[in-house]
C-alpha cells in the first residue's frame, strides 16, 4: 500500500484544537483504488485509526458502519486507517468478512498516523468538515448520538 503525506502540518501530539487543518495525504485502499484527502474535499469525512487486535475498535465497527450508511448519501465519507503494525492479511480478512462499506487503508509506513499528530492509540477518530478542517478528535469509542448530531451540523454547513 502506497501512502504519502503531502505538505502535511503536524498536529500537536496532545491533541488538536477545533478547526485545525487536516493533513493532506494520499493512500491506496486495500482493493487497490488510489485516493487522496484532496478528493474528499466538499464532504464531511470521518477518519478512524484502528487495528484488528484492538477490542474497542472491533466493538465500535458496527456503529461506524451504521453511521456511514446513515449519512453517505448526504456527502459523508468514512476512511478506516489500519495501523502500520496490523498484518495486511488480517485487515483484508476483517474488511471482507464484515463487508465494510467504506474505504479501508493500511497505513504501512505510519505516515497518515504521523500526519494526524502521531496517532498511537486505537481507536482514534477524527471528524473533518467540508473545507478540510478537523472539527473533533475522539480517543476511544465516540458517543455516537453526539457524533451523529455533529455530523448533521457539518452536513448542513455550506
Amino acid at each position: 500500500m502506497l501512502l504519502a503525506i503531502v505538505g502535511a502540518p503536524l498536529l500537536g501530539g496532545a491533541g488538536c484544537s477545533a478547526r485545525d487543518p487536516a493533513p493532506r495525504f494520499s493512500y491506496t485502499l486495500i482493493d487497490g483504488t488510489p485516493g487522496s484527502s484532496e478528493a474528499l474535499r466538499g464532504k464531511v469525512v470521518l477518519v478512524n485509526f484502528w487495528a484488528t487486535s484492538c477490542v474497542s475498535c472491533v466493538k465500535e465497527m458496527p456503529a461506524l458502519v451504521e453511521t456511514h450508511r446513515k449519512y453517505r448519501e448526504r456527502g459523508f465519507e468514512t476512511l478506516a486507517v489500519a495501523m502500520s503494525d496490523d498484518p495486511p492479511a488480517y485487515v483484508a480478512h476483517f474488511a471482507q468478512s464484515r463487508q465494510l462499506p467504506f474505504g479501508v487503508v493500511i497505513d504501512n509506513t505510519g505516515a497518515i498516523a504521523r500526519g494526524f499528530g502521531d496517532v498511537r492509540l486505537t481507536p482514534t477518530t477524527f471528524l473533518i468538515d467540508k473545507r478540510g478542517a478537523i472539527v473533533k478528535r475522539y480517543v476511544g469509542e465516540p458517543d455516537f448520538p453526539a457524533l451523529h448530531a455533529l455530523v448533521e451540523e457539518l452536513l448542513a454547513e455550506t
